[in-house]
């Protein structure tokens, strides 16, 4: 038989009261670091799209010279 857990009030708040208090340990980055971290998550992103598209375009031609 399945066993029931019973949340209460008082366990919401101290799970929220945990969280509250873990937010406070975060240390946000500055914007000059934000923005170029960003930039460079965008650049990777671009980069990798564009050699997933050359490889998959390569990759089709070869299938259809075989084939074709």
């Amino acid at each position: 038989m399945g066993d029931t857990v019973k949340t209460d009030g008082a366990h919401k708040k101290s799970w929220f009261k945990g969280l509250k208090t873990e937010f406070k340990k975060i240390v946000w980055p500055d914007q000059k670091t934000l923005v170029s971290q960003t930039t460079a998550v965008v650049l990777v992103s671009i980069a990798v799209g564009i050699i997933i598209a050359v490889l998959d375009m390569a990759i089709q031609y070869g299938l259809n010279f075989l084939v074709g």
